[in-house]
């Protein structure tokens, strides 16, 4: 599983100019699904994102997670985060799960995560539009 975290002031997404999901301050998280994860990798994922100190403390030093800092979190499912970009000028999406797969893995994702901090999200395979204002800018690439 790979996600890439924005730390945003605010982020929503939008399907068919509809709000599907929205934060403030918090993280956006672009969640990519591949062959082979599983719910052991899901929970790996899940307790770096929400462990992950990306926050400033009152130093201005990025000590704070998610939840010491009282963010909000943004699910939003991305499967060209899968692609293999290494040939050519075609991204290759075979080490990406199959889709029926990759959203149940999402879904659960999801599910847990609302359990732990206050979950916004998008809507697996849809064509969605994503608005955010980074904070910092602040990104990083998680993959377990």
């Amino acid at each position: 599983m790979i996600a890439l975290i924005q730390r945003v002031s605010s982020a929503s997404v939008s399907i068919d100019d509809e709000v599907s999901g929205a934060i403030e301050k918090g993280v956006l998280l672009l969640l990519g699904v591949q062959r082979g994860d599983d719910e052991t990798k899901l929970q790996k994922l899940l307790d770096k994102v929400l462990a992950y100190r990306i926050f400033p403390d009152d130093s201005g030093r990025m000590n704070l997670n998610l939840m010491d800092a009282g963010g909000e979190l943004l699910v939003v499912s991305q499967f060209t985060l899968a692609a293999d970009t290494r040939k050519g000028t075609r991204p290759g999406f075979s080490s990406a799960a199959a889709p029926a797969d990759a959203e149940a893995l999402y879904d659960e994702f999801c599910r847990r995560a609302a359990e732990r901090v206050t979950t916004a999200t998008g809507r697996f395979g849809a064509d969605m539009q994503v608005s955010l204002t980074n904070d910092g800018p602040v990104t990083f690439w998680l993959e377990v």
